[in-house]
């Protein structure tokens, strides 16, 4: 595909663009606010130092750019910040962690004009994208306005190699127009050279340095007390179906077990209530939970809230990582291993292949090819304290050995 097909076919969608935002607007209301800025205006600002860019998609991106938010920060301490986003959960994660300190925006569609508006109104010294945010436009528009452009803590799987391949003449062009590239692992830096990338650097993945917050460790571990249950299974940021799959493996449910479902998707908070409706199961929401103690006969816990996996991590003898069951690729293990909360994956983790990989050969974490199995390593867990306690330990000890990923990626930025 070509750089000019993929305008025209920008354009024939843009129809459908907003189609699709009135749609996730009727579940999700927030959707239906500032989209000026998805076409590239925005309010001015009296304030008109030098400004950095950082783009993080949503929620995930937003939180493990913390640390390299905070260095920033430090390190040009004359400039203004600006976060971008694409998610009204990512804008709202955003305003939870930098409101006092950077300009929040979405970044607009890439529309050649929508990006040209962004960019001559913002001026960024230069920019940096988290993770896999390629975006052809706006990368070409970048270069020629000579704003030094990066895709910071890089990733691509091997599925999504392929999937830019069948794209590489729109592709190639813009990656090789990156001011530079800078990869979690070696794998990441070669398959994004496979993609065209010239400038590429490998200096680790930065979510190893976004340390969890001890006062919401304290707050899980008061969680725990008022629980009061001798075993608690979380199920961390579960994806559609993978809830149902638990809970069929979940044939021999014990007295004195609570599991902990904390879905992905705010969107899917109602849907997975009516599951364990449906079932059932003795159900209380954490919306409706006044952090006392829960009456013996509630089975589940439903995790619906923004911004406290730290807390249901520190409330858990264990986690069962969500995305991993199903094909979703996992999500972060790496916050539960920091938190010493041993860690349980399915099959699925080619998000996270690096940190899979290590955190099961530092015995950090365990794998299983399904819902029954991991169940079942669960219910041996549980009944085995010392054994997780020492997986728990271990997930410390790798957290701490993979640090220093960000202090190598402010490197490579301009001075």
């Amino acid at each position: 595909m070509s750089r000019w097909l993929y305008r025209a076919l920008l354009y024939c969608a843009f129809p459908f663009i907003f189609l699709y935002l009135l749609k996730r607007s009727k579940r999700q209301p927030d959707y239906r606010q500032h989209w000026l800025e998805r076409l590239g205006f925005y309010r001015s600002s009296p304030n008109q130092a030098p400004l950095i860019w950082l783009h993080a998609v949503s929620v995930g991106e937003t939180r493990a750019a913390a640390p390299l938010f905070a260095e920033l920060k430090a390190q040009y301490p004359k400039h203004r910040l600006l976060i971008t986003c694409m998610t009204p959960t990512g804008r709202a994660t955003a305003q939870e962690l930098f409101a006092e300190q950077a300009e929040i925006a979405y970044l607009p569609y890439d529309y050649p004009s929508a990006v040209g508006h962004f960019l001559k109104h913002y001026q960024p010294q230069f920019g940096l994208l988290m993770e896999t945010e390629i975006w052809p436009n706006l990368i070409h528009c970048c270069a020629e306005h000579d704003i030094p452009l990066f895709l910071a803590n890089a990733r691509l799987s091997e599925k999504s190699l392929k999937g830019y391949q069948k794209i590489k003449y729109l592709v190639q062009p813009a990656v090789a127009r990156l001011a530079g590239v800078l990869a979690q692992s070696q794998q990441d830096a070669a398959r994004l050279q496979q993609l065209g990338s010239v400038h590429t650097a490998i200096v680790g993945n930065i979510k190893f340095d976004n340390l969890p917050n001890e006062n919401a460790i304290l707050q899980g571990k008061n969680w725990r007390v008022a629980i009061g249950r001798s075993k608690v299974l979380l199920l961390a940021s579960s994806r559609d179906g993978e809830e149902a799959l638990i809970l069929d493996a979940l044939t021999d449910w014990p007295a004195d077990l609570l599991l902990i479902i904390v879905p992905r998707h705010p969107q899917r908070f109602a849907s997975v209530e009516q599951l364990l409706t449906d079932r059932g199961l003795a159900l209380l929401k954490r919306s409706q939970w006044d952090e006392k103690s829960i009456p013996s006969r509630v089975q589940v816990l439903l995790g619906d809230s923004m911004g406290e996996m730290t807390r249901y991590y520190a409330a858990s003898d264990l986690a069962i990582i969500g995305g991993s069951i199903l094909p979703f690729g996992s999500q972060n293990l790496i916050e539960a291993c920091a938190i010493a909360t041993p860690v349980l994956l399915g099959p699925s983790t080619y998000n996270f292949t690096e940190a899979a990989q290590a955190a099961l050969a530092n015995h950090a974490a365990w794998q299983g090819q399904d819902a029954i199995s991991i169940i079942a390593q669960a219910q041996y867990l549980l009944a085995h304290p010392k054994v997780s306690r020492a997986m728990g330990e271990a997930g410390l000890v790798f957290a701490a050995t993979h640090r220093g990923a960000t202090q190598r990626l402010l490197s490579y930025l301009p001075k």
